[in-house]
Protein backbone atom coordinates (compact mmCIF):
# COMPACT_ATOMS: atom_id res chain seq x y z
CA UNK A 1 0.00 0.00 0.00
CA UNK A 2 2.78 2.18 1.00
CA UNK A 3 4.24 2.07 -2.65
CA UNK A 4 0.21 2.40 -3.87
CA UNK A 5 0.28 5.65 -1.99
CA UNK A 6 3.29 7.11 -3.85
CA UNK A 7 1.37 7.01 -7.31
CA UNK A 8 -1.88 8.25 -5.80
CA UNK A 9 -0.15 11.54 -5.17
CA UNK A 10 -0.51 11.83 -9.15
CA UNK A 11 -3.61 10.00 -9.69
CA UNK A 12 -5.39 12.55 -7.76
CA UNK A 13 -4.70 15.16 -9.37
CA UNK A 14 -6.79 13.89 -12.39
CA UNK A 15 -9.55 13.41 -9.75
CA UNK A 16 -12.50 13.90 -12.93
CA UNK A 17 -11.15 11.79 -15.34
CA UNK A 18 -10.29 8.62 -12.87
CA UNK A 19 -13.39 8.60 -11.19
CA UNK A 20 -15.27 9.27 -14.42
CA UNK A 21 -13.11 6.27 -16.31
CA UNK A 22 -13.75 3.89 -13.41
CA UNK A 23 -17.53 4.99 -14.13
CA UNK A 24 -17.03 4.05 -17.38
CA UNK A 25 -15.72 1.20 -16.82
CA UNK A 26 -18.44 0.27 -14.80
CA UNK A 27 -21.26 1.26 -17.18
CA UNK A 28 -19.32 -0.71 -19.51
CA UNK A 29 -19.97 -3.84 -17.32
CA UNK A 30 -23.20 -3.26 -16.55
CA UNK A 31 -24.89 -2.69 -20.18
CA UNK A 32 -22.72 -5.64 -20.89
CA UNK A 33 -24.13 -7.72 -18.11
CA UNK A 34 -27.77 -7.41 -20.37
CA UNK A 35 -26.41 -9.60 -23.12
CA UNK A 36 -26.33 -13.01 -21.66
CA UNK A 37 -30.11 -12.25 -20.28
CA UNK A 38 -31.30 -11.05 -23.40
CA UNK A 39 -29.46 -14.33 -25.04
CA UNK A 40 -31.24 -16.59 -22.43
CA UNK A 41 -34.50 -14.99 -22.68
CA UNK A 42 -34.37 -15.71 -26.82
CA UNK A 43 -33.96 -19.02 -26.17
CA UNK A 44 -36.73 -19.52 -23.96
CA UNK A 45 -38.85 -17.30 -25.91
CA UNK A 46 -38.48 -19.13 -29.33
CA UNK A 47 -39.03 -22.27 -27.94
CA UNK A 48 -42.49 -21.55 -27.22
CA UNK A 49 -42.82 -18.80 -29.59
CA UNK A 50 -40.69 -19.25 -32.76
CA UNK A 51 -41.46 -16.00 -34.60
CA UNK A 52 -39.13 -13.70 -36.62
CA UNK A 53 -40.60 -11.03 -34.69
CA UNK A 54 -38.61 -12.29 -31.23
CA UNK A 55 -35.36 -13.11 -33.14
CA UNK A 56 -35.65 -9.38 -34.90
CA UNK A 57 -36.80 -7.71 -31.12
CA UNK A 58 -33.82 -9.40 -29.43
CA UNK A 59 -31.16 -9.28 -32.05
CA UNK A 60 -32.16 -5.26 -32.21
CA UNK A 61 -31.62 -5.32 -28.56
CA UNK A 62 -28.30 -7.03 -28.88
CA UNK A 63 -27.05 -4.38 -31.30
CA UNK A 64 -28.09 -1.34 -28.79
CA UNK A 65 -26.42 -2.98 -25.80
CA UNK A 66 -23.21 -3.55 -28.19
CA UNK A 67 -23.82 0.27 -29.40
CA UNK A 68 -23.99 1.03 -25.34
CA UNK A 69 -20.87 -0.32 -24.65
CA UNK A 70 -18.86 0.17 -27.22
CA UNK A 71 -19.81 3.83 -25.98
CA UNK A 72 -18.68 3.32 -22.70
CA UNK A 73 -15.79 1.20 -23.59
CA UNK A 74 -14.61 4.32 -25.50
CA UNK A 75 -15.24 6.53 -23.32
CA UNK A 76 -12.78 4.25 -20.59
CA UNK A 77 -10.02 4.30 -22.92
CA UNK A 78 -9.76 7.93 -23.89
CA UNK A 79 -10.32 8.98 -20.00
CA UNK A 80 -7.99 6.36 -17.69
CA UNK A 81 -5.03 5.79 -20.79
CA UNK A 82 -4.67 9.41 -21.43
CA UNK A 83 -4.42 9.87 -17.89
CA UNK A 84 -1.51 7.65 -17.85
CA UNK A 85 -0.06 9.67 -20.20
CA UNK A 86 -0.49 12.93 -17.99
CA UNK A 87 0.84 11.09 -15.17
CA UNK A 88 4.14 9.63 -16.97
CA UNK A 89 4.77 13.01 -17.89
CA UNK A 90 4.33 14.51 -14.57
CA UNK A 91 6.51 11.32 -13.07
CA UNK A 92 9.43 12.18 -15.96
CA UNK A 93 9.29 15.64 -15.02
CA UNK A 94 9.40 15.40 -11.74
CA UNK A 95 12.00 12.59 -12.31
CA UNK A 96 14.54 15.17 -14.60
CA UNK A 97 14.03 17.95 -11.88
CA UNK A 98 14.85 15.96 -9.16
CA UNK A 99 18.45 15.09 -10.94
CA UNK A 100 19.19 18.18 -11.69
CA UNK A 101 19.25 19.09 -8.01
CA UNK A 102 21.53 16.26 -6.88
CA UNK A 103 25.26 16.89 -5.81
CA UNK A 104 27.96 15.48 -7.68
CA UNK A 105 28.03 12.27 -5.44
CA UNK A 106 24.83 11.06 -6.58
CA UNK A 107 26.09 10.51 -9.91
CA UNK A 108 29.40 9.15 -8.77
CA UNK A 109 26.81 6.56 -7.49
CA UNK A 110 24.18 6.10 -9.94
CA UNK A 111 25.86 5.28 -13.94
CA UNK A 112 24.17 6.61 -16.34
CA UNK A 113 23.00 4.12 -18.30
CA UNK A 114 20.98 3.47 -14.93
CA UNK A 115 19.02 6.48 -15.10
CA UNK A 116 18.41 6.73 -18.56
CA UNK A 117 16.63 2.83 -17.96
CA UNK A 118 14.29 4.15 -15.30
CA UNK A 119 13.68 7.29 -17.14
CA UNK A 120 12.42 5.33 -20.00
CA UNK A 121 11.39 1.38 -19.66
CA UNK A 122 10.47 2.24 -16.03
CA UNK A 123 8.49 4.97 -16.49
CA UNK A 124 6.67 3.39 -19.00
CA UNK A 125 5.68 0.27 -16.99
CA UNK A 126 4.49 2.13 -14.47
CA UNK A 127 2.52 4.60 -17.06
CA UNK A 128 1.06 0.76 -17.56
CA UNK A 129 0.26 0.67 -13.82
CA UNK A 130 -1.39 3.56 -13.37
CA UNK A 131 -3.65 3.69 -16.93
CA UNK A 132 -4.56 -0.20 -18.33
CA UNK A 133 -3.65 -1.79 -15.22
CA UNK A 134 -6.51 0.75 -13.39
CA UNK A 135 -8.95 0.21 -16.36
CA UNK A 136 -8.57 -3.49 -16.10
CA UNK A 137 -8.77 -3.88 -12.97
CA UNK A 138 -12.08 -2.12 -12.18
CA UNK A 139 -13.38 -4.09 -15.23
CA UNK A 140 -12.37 -7.72 -13.95
CA UNK A 141 -13.80 -6.46 -10.30
CA UNK A 142 -16.97 -5.05 -11.34
CA UNK A 143 -17.39 -7.92 -13.89
CA UNK A 144 -16.85 -10.11 -11.19
CA UNK A 145 -19.20 -9.10 -9.05
CA UNK A 146 -21.95 -8.62 -11.28
CA UNK A 147 -21.41 -11.94 -12.77
CA UNK A 148 -21.35 -14.01 -9.18
CA UNK A 149 -24.54 -12.11 -8.72
CA UNK A 150 -26.51 -13.45 -11.34
CA UNK A 151 -24.71 -17.23 -11.27
CA UNK A 152 -26.10 -17.33 -7.85
CA UNK A 153 -29.23 -15.50 -8.62
CA UNK A 154 -29.87 -18.45 -11.86
CA UNK A 155 -28.51 -21.61 -9.14
CA UNK A 156 -26.37 -21.38 -6.14
CA UNK A 157 -25.58 -24.82 -6.10
CA UNK A 158 -24.24 -25.03 -9.76
CA UNK A 159 -22.48 -21.49 -8.99
CA UNK A 160 -20.37 -22.83 -6.23
CA UNK A 161 -19.48 -26.02 -8.24
CA UNK A 162 -18.27 -23.61 -11.17
CA UNK A 163 -16.07 -21.47 -8.74
CA UNK A 164 -14.68 -24.73 -6.77
CA UNK A 165 -11.37 -24.20 -9.20
CA UNK A 166 -11.04 -20.36 -7.50
CA UNK A 167 -8.93 -21.10 -4.60
CA UNK A 168 -5.85 -22.71 -6.48
CA UNK A 169 -6.49 -19.86 -9.02
CA UNK A 170 -5.37 -17.69 -5.78
CA UNK A 171 -3.06 -19.97 -5.20
CA UNK A 172 -1.39 -19.96 -8.33
CA UNK A 173 -1.60 -15.88 -9.17
CA UNK A 174 0.24 -15.53 -5.36
CA UNK A 175 3.18 -17.62 -6.53
CA UNK A 176 3.87 -16.86 -10.19
CA UNK A 177 2.75 -12.85 -9.07
CA UNK A 178 6.00 -12.94 -6.67
CA UNK A 179 8.17 -14.67 -9.20
CA UNK A 180 7.37 -12.40 -11.73
CA UNK A 181 8.17 -9.78 -9.65
CA UNK A 182 11.46 -11.21 -9.03
CA UNK A 183 12.07 -11.32 -12.39
CA UNK A 184 11.66 -8.40 -13.72
CA UNK A 185 13.00 -6.27 -11.59
CA UNK A 186 16.14 -8.35 -12.38
CA UNK A 187 15.66 -7.99 -16.40
CA UNK A 188 15.44 -3.67 -15.32
CA UNK A 189 18.64 -3.75 -13.62
CA UNK A 190 20.11 -5.93 -16.42
CA UNK A 191 18.80 -3.23 -18.66
CA UNK A 192 20.37 -0.53 -16.92
CA UNK A 193 23.66 -1.94 -17.28
CA UNK A 194 23.56 -2.62 -20.72
CA UNK A 195 22.05 0.66 -21.28
CA UNK A 196 25.24 2.24 -19.28
CA UNK A 197 27.62 -0.08 -21.70
CA UNK A 198 26.28 1.46 -25.08
CA UNK A 199 26.29 5.18 -22.96
CA UNK A 200 29.59 4.81 -22.27
CA UNK A 201 30.82 3.63 -25.53
CA UNK A 202 29.37 5.94 -27.18
CA UNK A 203 30.74 8.82 -24.89
CA UNK A 204 33.87 6.81 -25.36
CA UNK A 205 33.64 5.77 -29.18
CA UNK A 206 37.55 8.07 -30.14
CA UNK A 207 38.72 6.11 -27.15
CA UNK A 208 37.48 2.45 -28.24
CA UNK A 209 38.96 2.58 -31.95
CA UNK A 210 42.36 4.93 -30.76
CA UNK A 211 43.14 1.67 -29.10
CA UNK A 212 41.23 -0.51 -31.65
CA UNK A 213 39.03 -2.02 -28.91
CA UNK A 214 35.97 -2.28 -31.46
CA UNK A 215 36.02 -6.16 -30.83
CA UNK A 216 36.57 -6.26 -27.19
CA UNK A 217 33.90 -4.00 -26.43
CA UNK A 218 31.29 -5.86 -29.07
CA UNK A 219 32.17 -9.02 -26.93
CA UNK A 220 31.81 -7.45 -23.56
CA UNK A 221 28.35 -6.07 -25.06
CA UNK A 222 27.26 -9.25 -26.67
CA UNK A 223 27.58 -10.98 -22.97
CA UNK A 224 25.63 -8.38 -21.31
CA UNK A 225 23.27 -8.47 -24.02
CA UNK A 226 23.17 -12.31 -23.91
CA UNK A 227 22.79 -12.09 -19.69
CA UNK A 228 19.93 -9.88 -20.31
CA UNK A 229 17.83 -12.02 -23.28
CA UNK A 230 18.73 -14.90 -20.74
CA UNK A 231 17.05 -12.72 -17.86
CA UNK A 232 13.62 -12.29 -20.10
CA UNK A 233 13.26 -15.85 -21.35
CA UNK A 234 13.19 -16.34 -17.38
CA UNK A 235 10.74 -13.89 -16.77
CA UNK A 236 8.55 -15.20 -19.88
CA UNK A 237 8.91 -18.91 -18.65
CA UNK A 238 6.59 -17.76 -15.51
CA UNK A 239 4.84 -15.23 -17.42
CA UNK A 240 3.79 -18.17 -20.52
CA UNK A 241 3.15 -21.04 -17.62
CA UNK A 242 0.75 -18.26 -15.87
CA UNK A 243 -2.10 -17.56 -18.35
CA UNK A 244 -2.21 -21.57 -19.63
CA UNK A 245 -2.70 -22.69 -16.24
CA UNK A 246 -5.35 -20.23 -15.48
CA UNK A 247 -7.38 -21.19 -18.28
CA UNK A 248 -6.80 -24.54 -17.72
CA UNK A 249 -8.38 -24.17 -14.21
CA UNK A 250 -11.23 -22.26 -15.74
CA UNK A 251 -11.81 -24.86 -18.14
CA UNK A 252 -12.55 -26.93 -15.24
CA UNK A 253 -15.06 -25.54 -14.17
CA UNK A 254 -16.58 -25.52 -17.42
CA UNK A 255 -16.49 -29.33 -17.11
CA UNK A 256 -18.24 -29.35 -13.81
CA UNK A 257 -20.48 -27.00 -15.23
CA UNK A 258 -21.32 -29.04 -18.13
CA UNK A 259 -21.92 -31.94 -16.36
CA UNK A 260 -23.94 -30.86 -13.38
CA UNK A 261 -26.02 -28.18 -15.03
CA UNK A 262 -27.33 -30.45 -17.92
CA UNK A 263 -28.51 -32.72 -15.15
CA UNK A 264 -30.28 -29.93 -13.92
CA UNK A 265 -32.00 -29.12 -17.10
CA UNK A 266 -32.91 -32.82 -17.28
CA UNK A 267 -34.50 -32.46 -13.92
CA UNK A 268 -36.17 -29.24 -14.93
CA UNK A 269 -34.73 -27.40 -12.29
CA UNK A 270 -33.29 -24.82 -14.57
CA UNK A 271 -34.59 -23.84 -18.25
CA UNK A 272 -32.36 -24.07 -21.16
CA UNK A 273 -32.45 -20.66 -21.74
CA UNK A 274 -30.93 -20.34 -18.04
CA UNK A 275 -28.29 -22.69 -18.87
CA UNK A 276 -27.16 -20.97 -21.74
CA UNK A 277 -27.30 -18.01 -19.91
CA UNK A 278 -25.43 -18.97 -16.79
CA UNK A 279 -22.74 -20.38 -19.51
CA UNK A 280 -22.52 -16.84 -20.88
CA UNK A 281 -22.49 -15.67 -17.72
CA UNK A 282 -19.58 -18.06 -16.42
CA UNK A 283 -17.95 -17.02 -19.62
CA UNK A 284 -17.58 -13.27 -18.43
CA UNK A 285 -16.39 -15.10 -15.21
CA UNK A 286 -13.32 -16.65 -17.37
CA UNK A 287 -12.37 -12.73 -18.36
CA UNK A 288 -11.59 -11.93 -14.64
CA UNK A 289 -10.10 -15.02 -13.96
CA UNK A 290 -7.77 -14.89 -16.93
CA UNK A 291 -7.32 -11.32 -16.39
CA UNK A 292 -5.91 -10.83 -13.14
CA UNK A 293 -2.61 -12.89 -14.43
CA UNK A 294 -2.53 -10.08 -16.87
CA UNK A 295 -3.35 -6.97 -14.54
CA UNK A 296 -0.84 -9.08 -11.73
CA UNK A 297 1.68 -9.07 -14.04
CA UNK A 298 1.25 -5.56 -15.37
CA UNK A 299 0.96 -4.29 -11.51
CA UNK A 300 4.09 -6.52 -10.14
CA UNK A 301 6.61 -4.49 -13.61
CA UNK A 302 4.66 -1.30 -12.44
CA UNK A 303 5.15 -1.37 -8.78
CA UNK A 304 9.02 -3.28 -9.10
CA UNK A 305 9.23 0.24 -11.51
CA UNK A 306 7.99 2.54 -9.32
CA UNK A 307 10.14 1.13 -6.47
CA UNK A 308 13.53 1.71 -8.80
CA UNK A 309 11.70 5.19 -9.55
CA UNK A 310 11.10 5.96 -6.02
CA UNK A 311 14.63 4.96 -4.99
CA UNK A 312 15.94 8.03 -7.28
CA UNK A 313 13.02 11.06 -5.91
CA UNK A 314 13.15 10.20 -2.50
CA UNK A 315 17.04 10.37 -2.45
CA UNK A 316 17.92 13.77 -0.61
CA UNK A 317 19.36 15.98 -2.91
CA UNK A 318 21.63 19.18 -2.23
CA UNK A 319 18.52 21.25 -1.10
CA UNK A 320 16.81 24.92 -1.38
CA UNK A 321 17.80 26.45 1.60
CA UNK A 322 15.36 29.36 2.91
CA UNK A 323 16.21 31.94 2.08
CA UNK A 324 19.58 34.63 4.47
CA UNK A 325 16.42 36.77 5.55
CA UNK A 326 14.10 34.09 6.62
CA UNK A 327 16.91 32.33 7.90
CA UNK A 328 17.47 34.88 10.26
CA UNK A 329 21.49 35.02 8.72
CA UNK A 330 23.33 37.74 10.12
CA UNK A 331 25.19 39.99 7.39
CA UNK A 332 23.42 38.84 4.29
CA UNK A 333 23.58 41.93 1.29
CA UNK A 334 21.47 41.59 -1.91
CA UNK A 335 24.86 42.78 -3.85
CA UNK A 336 27.62 39.79 -3.91
CA UNK A 337 30.88 41.60 -3.06
CA UNK A 338 32.76 38.45 -3.35
CA UNK A 339 35.09 38.01 -0.26
CA UNK A 340 35.66 34.58 0.19
CA UNK A 341 37.14 32.92 3.28
CA UNK A 342 38.37 29.51 4.37
CA UNK A 343 39.01 28.70 7.93
CA UNK A 344 40.51 25.02 8.73
CA UNK A 345 39.38 23.69 5.73
CA UNK A 346 39.53 20.13 6.43
CA UNK A 347 37.70 17.97 3.22
CA UNK A 348 37.71 14.32 2.25
CA UNK A 349 35.72 12.39 -0.51
CA UNK A 350 33.34 9.74 0.90
CA UNK A 351 34.23 6.34 -0.13
CA UNK A 352 32.72 5.31 -3.16
CA UNK A 353 29.65 3.23 -3.31
CA UNK A 354 30.02 0.26 -5.79
CA UNK A 355 26.36 -1.28 -5.26
CA UNK A 356 26.23 -2.40 -2.01
CA UNK A 357 29.91 -2.58 -1.13
CA UNK A 358 31.93 0.46 0.46
CA UNK A 359 35.24 0.64 -1.36
CA UNK A 360 37.86 1.08 1.63
CA UNK A 361 41.52 2.30 0.99
CA UNK A 362 43.92 0.06 1.51
CA UNK A 363 45.44 1.45 4.38
CA UNK A 364 42.19 1.69 5.75
CA UNK A 365 41.89 5.63 5.97
CA UNK A 366 40.83 8.44 3.25
CA UNK A 367 43.64 11.14 2.67
CA UNK A 368 42.00 14.54 2.38
CA UNK A 369 41.85 16.10 -0.60
CA UNK A 370 42.56 19.65 1.03
CA UNK A 371 43.59 19.17 4.72
CA UNK A 372 44.13 22.87 7.51
CA UNK A 373 43.36 25.55 4.53
CA UNK A 374 42.76 29.25 5.75
CA UNK A 375 42.53 31.70 3.25
CA UNK A 376 41.23 35.02 3.08
CA UNK A 377 40.28 36.20 -0.69
CA UNK A 378 39.43 39.94 -0.52
CA UNK A 379 36.73 41.15 -2.98
CA UNK A 380 37.53 42.00 -6.58
CA UNK A 381 41.27 40.46 -6.04
CA UNK A 382 42.97 37.69 -8.38
CA UNK A 383 43.87 34.96 -6.75
CA UNK A 384 46.23 32.33 -8.83
CA UNK A 385 46.56 28.14 -7.61
CA UNK A 386 49.00 26.42 -8.74
CA UNK A 387 50.54 22.81 -7.52
CA UNK A 388 51.00 19.60 -8.66
CA UNK A 389 48.50 17.25 -9.72
CA UNK A 390 46.16 15.91 -6.90
CA UNK A 391 46.60 18.72 -4.74
CA UNK A 392 43.50 19.90 -4.26
CA UNK A 393 43.09 22.65 -6.76
CA UNK A 394 39.99 21.73 -8.66
CA UNK A 395 38.19 20.65 -5.29
CA UNK A 396 38.63 23.84 -3.67
CA UNK A 397 37.00 25.92 -6.49
CA UNK A 398 34.61 22.66 -6.64
CA UNK A 399 32.95 23.67 -3.17
CA UNK A 400 32.80 27.69 -4.02
CA UNK A 401 29.49 26.81 -6.11
CA UNK A 402 28.69 23.44 -3.82
CA UNK A 403 29.38 21.05 -6.44
CA UNK A 404 30.18 19.67 -3.27
CA UNK A 405 29.00 20.81 -0.07
CA UNK A 406 31.90 21.90 2.63
CA UNK A 407 32.18 21.61 5.82
CA UNK A 408 29.79 23.66 7.90
CA UNK A 409 31.35 26.94 8.63
CA UNK A 410 34.82 26.21 6.89
CA UNK A 411 33.69 28.48 3.78
CA UNK A 412 32.28 31.98 3.95
CA UNK A 413 30.88 34.61 1.05
CA UNK A 414 30.72 38.08 2.16
CA UNK A 415 30.70 36.57 5.99
CA UNK A 416 28.04 34.48 5.55
CA UNK A 417 27.99 30.04 5.86
CA UNK A 418 28.20 28.86 2.36
CA UNK A 419 25.81 26.48 3.47
CA UNK A 420 23.21 29.17 4.28
CA UNK A 421 23.14 30.82 0.78
CA UNK A 422 20.61 29.31 -1.33
CA UNK A 423 21.79 28.00 -4.24
CA UNK A 424 20.15 29.74 -7.09
CA UNK A 425 21.41 32.86 -5.46
CA UNK A 426 25.19 31.22 -4.45
CA UNK A 427 25.23 30.17 -8.11
CA UNK A 428 23.72 32.83 -9.78
CA UNK A 429 27.08 35.22 -8.21
CA UNK A 430 29.74 32.59 -9.57
CA UNK A 431 31.18 31.82 -13.40
CA UNK A 432 32.97 28.50 -13.62
CA UNK A 433 34.84 27.13 -16.30
CA UNK A 434 35.64 23.72 -14.70
CA UNK A 435 38.84 21.66 -16.11
CA UNK A 436 36.40 19.25 -18.29
CA UNK A 437 34.37 21.59 -20.79
CA UNK A 438 30.87 20.56 -21.41
CA UNK A 439 29.08 21.67 -24.30
CA UNK A 440 25.75 21.21 -25.29
CA UNK A 441 24.57 19.76 -29.05
CA UNK A 442 23.48 23.19 -30.14
CA UNK A 443 24.96 26.17 -31.90
CA UNK A 444 27.97 28.26 -30.93
CA UNK A 445 26.13 31.28 -29.34
CA UNK A 446 23.64 29.13 -27.99
CA UNK A 447 26.64 27.51 -25.64
CA UNK A 448 28.07 31.18 -24.74
CA UNK A 449 24.60 32.38 -24.13
CA UNK A 450 23.67 29.32 -21.96
CA UNK A 451 24.26 30.80 -18.53
CA UNK A 452 22.42 34.15 -19.94
CA UNK A 453 20.23 33.08 -22.60
CA UNK A 454 18.21 36.73 -22.95
CA UNK A 455 21.89 38.27 -24.37
CA UNK A 456 21.73 39.85 -27.95
CA UNK A 457 24.02 38.58 -30.46
CA UNK A 458 26.32 41.53 -30.05
CA UNK A 459 26.66 40.71 -26.16
CA UNK A 460 27.56 37.12 -27.25
CA UNK A 461 30.24 38.17 -29.68
CA UNK A 462 31.85 40.61 -27.46
CA UNK A 463 32.57 37.62 -25.37
CA UNK A 464 33.73 35.26 -27.69
CA UNK A 465 36.09 37.99 -28.80
CA UNK A 466 37.25 38.36 -25.40
CA UNK A 467 37.63 34.51 -25.11
CA UNK A 468 40.12 34.40 -28.16
CA UNK A 469 37.22 32.97 -30.74
CA UNK A 470 37.43 35.89 -33.16
CA UNK A 471 39.58 34.24 -35.73
CA UNK A 472 37.78 30.89 -35.09
CA UNK A 473 34.28 32.20 -35.47
CA UNK A 474 35.56 33.42 -39.68
CA UNK A 475 36.25 30.23 -39.97
CA UNK A 476 33.62 27.99 -38.75
CA UNK A 477 30.56 27.56 -41.75
CA UNK A 478 27.59 29.68 -40.16
CA UNK A 479 29.54 31.69 -37.51
CA UNK A 480 27.98 31.64 -33.98
CA UNK A 481 25.05 29.88 -36.06
CA UNK A 482 27.49 26.98 -36.28
CA UNK A 483 25.99 23.76 -34.55
CA UNK A 484 29.03 21.95 -32.69
CA UNK A 485 27.73 18.37 -32.77
CA UNK A 486 27.22 16.11 -29.41
CA UNK A 487 29.83 17.09 -26.73
CA UNK A 488 31.36 19.99 -29.33
CA UNK A 489 32.90 17.09 -31.76
CA UNK A 490 33.69 19.20 -34.46
CA UNK A 491 35.57 21.20 -32.14
CA UNK A 492 39.15 21.54 -31.24
CA UNK A 493 39.37 21.00 -27.25
CA UNK A 494 41.04 24.36 -27.57
CA UNK A 495 37.92 25.90 -29.59
CA UNK A 496 35.79 23.77 -26.56
CA UNK A 497 37.80 25.42 -23.59
CA UNK A 498 37.20 29.18 -25.46
CA UNK A 499 33.42 28.95 -25.57
CA UNK A 500 33.24 27.45 -22.28
CA UNK A 501 35.28 30.84 -21.11
CA UNK A 502 33.21 32.86 -23.47
CA UNK A 503 30.26 31.29 -21.90
CA UNK A 504 31.95 32.43 -18.47
CA UNK A 505 32.63 35.93 -19.25
CA UNK A 506 28.62 36.50 -20.16
CA UNK A 507 27.43 35.64 -17.08
CA UNK A 508 29.49 38.61 -15.70
CA UNK A 509 29.17 37.52 -12.49
CA UNK A 510 31.18 38.94 -9.91
CA UNK A 511 32.74 35.45 -8.95
CA UNK A 512 34.91 34.07 -11.21
CA UNK A 513 36.37 30.55 -11.30
CA UNK A 514 38.90 29.13 -13.59
CA UNK A 515 39.92 25.92 -13.40
CA UNK A 516 43.12 25.32 -15.75
CA UNK A 517 40.90 26.38 -18.61
CA UNK A 518 43.34 27.02 -21.34
CA UNK A 519 45.75 24.06 -20.86
CA UNK A 520 44.02 22.93 -24.25
CA UNK A 521 45.40 26.58 -26.67
CA UNK A 522 49.20 27.22 -27.45
CA UNK A 523 51.04 29.64 -25.08
CA UNK A 524 50.41 32.84 -27.49
CA UNK A 525 46.94 32.10 -27.77
CA UNK A 526 47.06 31.74 -24.10
CA UNK A 527 48.84 35.34 -23.73
CA UNK A 528 46.37 37.22 -25.84
CA UNK A 529 43.49 35.65 -24.66
CA UNK A 530 44.88 36.35 -20.67
CA UNK A 531 45.48 40.40 -22.08
CA UNK A 532 41.55 40.06 -23.14
CA UNK A 533 40.49 39.10 -19.66
CA UNK A 534 42.87 41.37 -17.47
CA UNK A 535 39.83 43.90 -18.96
CA UNK A 536 37.31 41.13 -17.73
CA UNK A 537 39.05 40.41 -13.85
CA UNK A 538 39.20 44.20 -12.49
CA UNK A 539 35.90 44.57 -9.90
CA UNK A 540 35.23 40.56 -10.14
CA UNK A 541 36.83 37.86 -7.30
CA UNK A 542 38.85 35.74 -9.49
CA UNK A 543 40.08 32.28 -8.92
CA UNK A 544 42.50 31.42 -11.17
CA UNK A 545 44.45 27.69 -11.50
CA UNK A 546 46.62 26.54 -13.89
CA UNK A 547 49.97 24.60 -14.52
CA UNK A 548 51.26 27.39 -16.58
CA UNK A 549 53.17 30.07 -14.38
CA UNK A 550 52.54 32.42 -17.25
CA UNK A 551 48.97 32.43 -16.65
CA UNK A 552 49.35 32.95 -12.90
CA UNK A 553 52.62 35.44 -12.59
CA UNK A 554 50.57 38.73 -13.17
CA UNK A 555 48.01 37.53 -10.06
CA UNK A 556 47.61 39.75 -6.95
CA UNK A 557 48.35 36.35 -4.99
CA UNK A 558 50.03 33.54 -5.91
CA UNK A 559 48.90 30.13 -3.36
CA UNK A 560 50.41 26.74 -4.00
CA UNK A 561 49.02 23.59 -2.63
CA UNK A 562 50.98 20.47 -1.90
CA UNK A 563 48.87 17.54 -0.77
CA UNK A 564 45.74 19.75 0.05
CA UNK A 565 47.58 22.40 1.79
CA UNK A 566 49.13 25.70 1.69
CA UNK A 567 52.73 25.41 1.11
CA UNK A 568 53.87 28.57 -0.11
CA UNK A 569 51.86 32.16 -0.97
CA UNK A 570 52.80 35.67 -2.32
CA UNK A 571 53.66 36.98 -5.23
CA UNK A 572 55.72 35.71 -8.19
CA UNK A 573 58.77 37.26 -7.25
CA UNK A 574 58.20 37.17 -3.61
CA UNK A 575 57.58 33.17 -4.76
CA UNK A 576 60.57 33.19 -7.24
CA UNK A 577 62.87 34.67 -4.73
CA UNK A 578 61.82 32.46 -2.09
CA UNK A 579 63.12 29.16 -4.34
CA UNK A 580 60.61 26.60 -3.28
CA UNK A 581 58.28 24.69 -4.80
CA UNK A 582 56.91 27.56 -6.77
CA UNK A 583 60.54 28.50 -7.83
CA UNK A 584 61.50 25.33 -8.97
CA UNK A 585 58.64 25.05 -10.96
CA UNK A 586 59.38 28.29 -12.82
CA UNK A 587 62.38 26.69 -13.67
CA UNK A 588 60.80 23.70 -15.02
CA UNK A 589 58.55 25.43 -17.10
CA UNK A 590 61.14 28.18 -18.69
CA UNK A 591 63.84 25.16 -19.49
CA UNK A 592 60.83 23.27 -21.47
CA UNK A 593 60.44 26.40 -23.34
CA UNK A 594 64.04 26.82 -24.33
CA UNK A 595 64.20 23.47 -25.24
CA UNK A 596 61.11 23.67 -27.73
CA UNK A 597 62.53 27.06 -29.17
CA UNK A 598 65.19 24.86 -30.48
Amino acid sequence: MRRLSFLWRYLRRHPVRLYTGIASVLGSVVVGMATPLLVGGAVDQFRTNPTSRVLVTYGGLLVLVAAVRGAFTNAQRMLLVTLSRDVEQELRDDYFAHLATQPQRFFHRHATGDLLARATSDLQAVRMLCGPAIMYTANTVFTAVLTLYFLFDIHAGLSLAALAPMPFVALATRVFGARIHQHFERVQEQFAALSSRVQENLAGLRVVRAYAREDRERRVFAAANDELVSRHRSLIRWTSAFHPLLQGLVGVGFVIVLGYGGGLVVEGVITIGEFVTFNFFLTKLVWPMIAIGWVINLAERGLASLARIRRILETSGAGEQPSPEEAGVPGFRESVAGHLRFTDLDFSYPSVENGSQLQVPVNGSVEPALAGLTLDIAAGTTVAIVGHTGSGKSTLLSLLPRLIDPPPGAVTLDGVDLLDWPLDRLRAAIAMVPQETFLFSVTVGENIAFGQPEAGEEQIRRAAELAGLESDLSSFPRGLDTIVGERGITLSGGQKQRVALARAILCDAPILLLDDCLSAVDTQTEERILTNLRTVFPGRTVLLVSHRISAVRDADEIVVLDGGRIAERGTHDGLVAHDGLYADLDRRQRLEEELQAI
